[in-house]
C-alpha cells in the first residue's frame, strides 16, 4: 500500500510537469494569436491576457490526454531509471499491480476533465468570447448584418440582434405553405418572449402572398407561436466546441426537430466523448512504453512520446474534419482515433506483459 502510493503521488508529479509545460504553451499561442487585434477598438493588451486566461480550462480539456500520455511516461521513466521499478518488482509489485496506480489517478482526472466541460469551460469560454467581441465592438456571436437564422418545416425565422435574453429586435419570419412556396411575410421591429411559445412581436407589417398579390398590412402588437425555444437561440449564436454536453445534446435535438443541419454539433458532443477516450487510450499506451524499454533513457521516451502525441493530434483533427465535410456518421468519425490508440495500446501491453 505503501509504494501504490509512492507511485500515485510520483503520477501527479509527472501529470503535473506535463500540463506545466503543454498549458502555457498552447495559452502562448492563443495569446499571441489575440495580440494581432490589440488597439482594434478598445483592445487592449490586458484584454488579451484576460481573454487567453478565460480559455484555460478549455485548452486544459483540449490537452488532457497529452497531459496522461507524458504525465505517465514522466513518472514512470523516472522510476525505471533510478532503477526503483525493477526494486518494486523483486518486491513483489507485477506491473499489472504497478499500472494500477497511474490508471486510478487517470479516472480522477477524466472526472475532474468531465466537470470541467460541463459547469466550467463553458461558462468562461463563452465570457471570452462576449468580452472580446464587446473590447472589438463587433457582434462576434450574430455575424455583422447577417443575424441568426433557424427554421423548422413551415417557417423560417431570421433575428436581426438580441437585445437581451428576453427581447430581440429585427425579427423575420418567413411563412411556407405545404408546397414550400412562400405563403407570407412577417417583419417585427422588436419581439418580447413572454414565455417558452409565446412571442409578442411589436410594430409589425404582415405581407400576404396570395397569387400575383401582396397584401400589406401593419399590426401594433401580434402573439406569435414560436418554435423555437430562448435557450436555442442562446445556442445558435455559440461555437459547437463552447458548449456544454448537455447544451450540445439538446441543441442537435432541436436542429434534428426542426429538420436542419445538425453534424457538426452532433461531432462537437462525440468529440467530448471521443477526448475521454483518447484519454484512457494515451494511458494505456504509455505503460507499456516504460516497461518496453527500462533500461533507455528518459529523454528518449519523452521525445517519442510527444511526437506520438503531435501525430494522434493531427490524426485526430484529419478524421474530424474530412468526416465533417463527408457527412461520415459524426460518432464513428468522433470514437475511432481513440479506438484506434486504444486497440493499438492493448496489443503492446499483452505483447509487454
Amino acid at each position: 500500500m505503501i509504494l501504490y502510493r509512492y507511485i500515485i503521488y510520483q503520477v501527479l508529479i509527472g501529470f503535473a510537469i506535463a500540463t506545466a509545460i503543454l498549458l502555457p504553451l498552447f495559452s502562448f499561442f492563443d495569446l499571441l494569436d489575440q495580440l494581432d487585434d490589440v488597439g482594434k477598438g478598445t483592445y487592449r493588451a490586458k484584454d488579451a491576457f484576460y481573454y487567453t486566461a478565460l480559455l484555460l480550462p478549455r485548452r486544459f480539456i483540449q490537452i488532457a490526454p497529452f497531459v496522461t500520455l507524458l504525465g505517465t511516461v514522466i513518472a514512470l521513466g523516472k522510476l525505471a531509471v533510478h532503477s526503483e521499478l525493477i526494486a518494486m518488482r523483486v518486491a513483489g509489485l507485477s506491473p499489472t499491480r504497478i499500472s494500477l496506480a497511474p490508471l486510478s489517478v487517470g479516472v480522477v482526472l477524466l472526472i475532474g476533465v468531465a466537470i470541467l466541460e460541463q459547469f466550467v469551460a463553458p461558462q468562461l469560454q463563452q465570457q471570452a468570447f462576449t468580452y472580446r467581441a464587446n473590447a472589438l465592438e463587433l457582434t462576434v456571436e450574430l455575424g455583422k448584418n447577417l443575424g441568426i437564422w433557424t427554421r423548422n418545416e413551415k417557417n423560417i425565422l431570421r433575428i436581426g440582434q438580441i437585445v437581451n435574453p428576453r427581447r430581440a429586435a429585427d425579427i423575420e419570419i418567413l411563412h411556407l405553405d405545404d408546397a414550400g412556396f412562400l405563403q407570407s411575410h412577417t417583419l417585427a421591429q422588436f419581439a418580447e418572449v413572454i414565455d417558452d411559445e409565446i412571442w409578442e412581436l411589436q410594430q409589425v407589417v404582415v405581407r400576404t402572398f396570395n397569387g400575383d398579390q401582396i397584401i400589406p398590412e401593419r399590426i401594433d402588437v401580434l402573439r406569435w407561436h414560436s418554435f423555437v425555444h430562448p435557450d436555442d437561440i442562446a445556442t445558435l449564436t455559440k461555437p459547437p466546441e463552447s458548449l456544454s454536453p448537455l447544451e450540445l445534446y439538446r441543441h442537435v435535438e432541436f436542429l434534428r426537430s426542426t429538420g436542419q443541419e445538425s453534424d457538426s454539433y452532433a461531432l462537437a458532443l462525440w468529440r467530448k466523448a471521443g477526448s475521454a477516450l483518447m484519454s484512457v487510450a494515451m494511458l494505456l499506451l504509455s505503460i507499456p512504453f516504460v516497461f518496453g524499454s527500462i533500461r533507455s533513457g528518459l529523454s528518449n521516451k519523452l521525445v517519442l512520446a510527444a511526437l506520438i502525441g503531435i501525430a494522434v493530434y493531427l490524426l485526430d483533427q484529419i478524421i474530424a474534419n474530412t468526416g465533417l465535410i463527408l457527412h461520415f456518421n459524426p460518432a464513428m468519425v468522433a470514437l475511432t482515433p481513440g479506438l484506434i490508440m486504444s486497440m493499438l495500446a492493448l496489443a503492446w501491453l499483452r505483447r509487454t506483459f
